[in-house]
C-alpha cells in the first residue's frame, strides 16, 4: 500500500482478522498516514509487516482487545501506540495488547501510550506488554504519555482520567536518538501502576550527554535494566 492520503488500513468494528506479510510506505513528513489503525475491535493479529509512514506505524484506540503485533517493523513514523485515548465520550477500555519480536528504525518514538490530559471520559488501559523489541535510533524508544494534548490548548483540567496499570516492557535493547531512553510521563491525579521495566538496555547514541529516564508518577518495578534507566517508584 502507497501514499494513502489518510489511514492506510482502518480496522474498526471487526472480530478475527489476521493481516500478514504486508509492506506499507508513504513519506516519513506526511501528517496522519497511519499505517493500521485498530478500533473497537478484538482478536485483530498483524504479522511479519514492514510499514514505513508519517505517523504512527500502528495504532490501537479505545475499545480493542485481545491485539498481537509480531515481527513487524517499522520506520520512518511515528512508532506503534496505545492511543491516543480519551479523547471521545463513548470510547471504550483497551486490554491485553501484546507488541513483540519488532524492530524500530529512525522513528520519532518506539513504543507509546498517550492519553489526553483534558479526557472527556473515564477509562482504562491494562495488561499491555511491549517485548523483544529492538530500538535503532529512534527517539523517545519507551513513553507512556498521560499529558498528551497535541494541539498545546488542553487548559482546563478535565475530571475524567484514562487510568494506565499493569504494562511491562521487557527485553527493550538498542540505541535511543534522545537521552530521554525511557520517559514515562504518567498523571498525579491518576498514576500509572504496575509498570515493569525488564531487561531494559537502551543507551543515548549522541555526545554531550548521557542516558536518561524521567518517571514522573510512575509505579512499579525494574529488574535488570541498565541502571539509568530504573527510575520506578
Amino acid at each position: 500500500m502507497l501514499n494513502s492520503k489518510f489511514f492506510h488500513i482502518n480496522i474498526y468494528k471487526s472480530e478475527d482478522l489476521k493481516i500478514k506479510n504486508l509492506t506499507i510506505t508513504a513519506p516519513g513528513d506526511s501528517p496522519n498516514t497511519d499505517g493500521i489503525h485498530i478500533g473497537d475491535s478484538s482478536n485483530i493479529d498483524v504479522t511479519a509487516t514492514t510499514i514505513g509512514t508519517g505517523d504512527d506505524c500502528i495504532s490501537i484506540g479505545g475499545g480493542s482487545s485481545r491485539i498481537s503485533v509480531t515481527g513487524v517493523t517499522c520506520g520512518p513514523g511515528q512508532g506503534i501506540s496505545v492511543g491516543c485515548l480519551g479523547r471521545y465520550k463513548d470510547e471504550k477500555d483497551v486490554t491485553d495488547v501484546i507488541v513483540k519480536d519488532c524492530v524500530l528504525k529512525s522513528s520519532t518514538n518506539g513504543v507509546r501510550i498517550k492519553t489526553y490530559e483534558d479526557a472527556v471520559k473515564s477509562m482504562t488501559a491494562s495488561n499491555l506488554t511491549f517485548e523483544n523489541i529492538k530500538m535503532d535510533d529512534v527517539a523517545n524508544p519507551i513513553i507512556i504519555d498521560q499529558n498528551y494534548c497535541p494541539e498545546k490548548v488542553c487548559v482546563a483540567k478535565s475530571k475524567a482520567v484514562v487510568t494506565v496499570k499493569d504494562v511491562v516492557f521487557r527485553n527493550i535493547t538498542g540505541t535511543s536518538s534522545t537521552p530521554a531512553a525511557v520517559s514515562l510521563l504518567c498523571s498525579d491525579k491518576q498514576p500509572c501502576s504496575g509498570v515493569e521495566l525488564i531487561d531494559v538496555n537502551v543507551e543515548y547514541i549522541g555526545k554531550n550527554s548521557e542516558t536518561t529516564a524521567v518517571c514522573n508518577n510512575a509505579k512499579g518495578i525494574a529488574k535488570d535494566t541498565l541502571q539509568a534507566l530504573a527510575c520506578l517508584s
